[in-house]
């Protein structure tokens, strides 16, 4: 039995797929076309018949500013070293179109996104920045409990690839840009700032996909930036937005984003492009099911131990907490499974559990864990 499967299921919202979380709705960040126009309308442009002519009330003009004095901040030359490797991506399937963003990791045209928005798809149109036309790009790999797809341009050469940050570079306060085709508008990509609200969020998007070491971000993320960078004030990404927390009856939720981390991102790049070579997707396997802390504390408390699991052989025991793994803080179940999941058949993780008081420490060798 899997892991995953003695997780309880959170509270599910509609959209592209059931979506859900604890406290607030979390909606995947993409962009569901219709056929129609934008929620709410325009406003008109004629002005009122009564309205005095510009003649009449002469306006106080700046004096003419410097070309090179344009666009001067950091968040405008950040988003200019960004722009030329963000893209459009527009996709098909059977539940629809999805309209989203995508980052260039090379220069002959392979694009990172999220799995949402090429999801069913075979084959995608993508518009690059500044151009007009369409150019027809085929899925070569998802990883759908990962939240991530590659796809790759045909017959493009001459790219501009985005830089991805150091992992160990990024921390809480630091300013942070989000960029991506917010509501399919038209022209270049929306660019929202803010800053990185936290680290190493966990979040369970449905019974399959646990996202683990996100990034919680204040920065505006809107339908159509799924996929697309978040960077830092040098222009490197450091990490793809994925998902907004909403409002709902009993709560509310004012700028809480999130994106997958740039560690995630590396690492999970390296399994889509052993299965665009033709590898498959291999997960790890502990065999706990996992029970409920009811006195506050953080953690994952181990409900049940498989016999003859890699938990068994490790002494894993019912009633552990589990505080660490590979020295990533456990604060809940969900961490716990994206981790597992995350890990490679063969790997020996270190686990730090709480048992009657004091910490033990565990080395537990995975299996592959048996796809359903």
């Amino acid at each position: 039995m899997s892991d995953s499967h003695w997780i309880n299921t959170p509270p599910q919202v509609p959209s592209k797929r059931p979506v859900g979380a604890r406290i607030a709705a979390l909606v995947l960040v993409l962009v569901i076309a219709f056929g129609g126009g934008l929620a709410g309308g325009l406003v008109g442009s004629s002005l009122s018949d009564t309205t005095s002519s510009a003649g009449n009330s002469p306006l106080v003009t700046a004096a003419p500013v410097k070309s090179g004095d344009i666009g001067d901040t950091n968040v405008a030359k950040a988003a200019e070293v960004i722009a030329p490797s963000v893209v459009t991506i527009d996709s098909v399937s059977s539940t629809g179109e999805a309209v989203g963003t995508g980052i260039i990791v090379t220069s002959d045209g392979e694009i990172l996104t999220n799995n949402h928005v090429v999801e069913g798809s075979k084959t995608a149109r993508v518009r690059l920045y500044g151009s007009t036309a369409p150019i027809t790009a085929d899925v070569l790999a998802t990883d759908p409990s990962n939240d991530l797809a590659l796809i790759k341009l045909r017959n493009t050469t001459g790219l501009v690839a985005a830089t991805f940050a150091d992992p160990d570079s990024i921390a809480v306060g630091d300013p942070v840009v989000a960029v991506g085709y917010a509501l399919a508008l038209d022209g270049g990509p929306s660019v929202t700032s803010g800053i990185i609200s936290a680290l190493n969020r966990t979040l369970q998007l449905d019974d399959d996909t646990f996202l683990n070491a996100l990034i919680q971000t204040d920065a505006a993320i809107s339908s159509g930036n799924s996929g697309g960078p978040l960077i830092n004030m040098n222009g490197q990404v450091v990490g793809v937005n994925t998902a907004v927390a909403t409002g709902g009856m009993s709560s509310s939720a004012n700028n809480i984003g999130f994106a997958i981390s740039v560690a995630e991102v590396q690492r999970v790049s390296k399994i889509l492009s052993e299965i665009a070579n033709g590898g498959s997707r291999r997960q790890g396997f502990l065999g706990i099911s996992l029970g409920d802390r009811t006195d506050g504390g953080a953690g994952a408390v181990i409900g049940e131990v498989e016999p003859n699991s890699p938990a068994d052989k490790a002494g894993v025991n019912v009633n552990d907490i589990v505080l660490t793994i590979n020295e990533q803080p456990i604060v809940g179940d969900e961490a716990l499974v994206a981790i597992i999941r995350d890990s490679a058949p063969g790997e020996t993780i270190t686990i730090v559990v709480e048992r009657d008081g004091k910490q033990v420490t565990l080395n537990a060798t995975l299996v592959a864990r048996q796809q359903d």
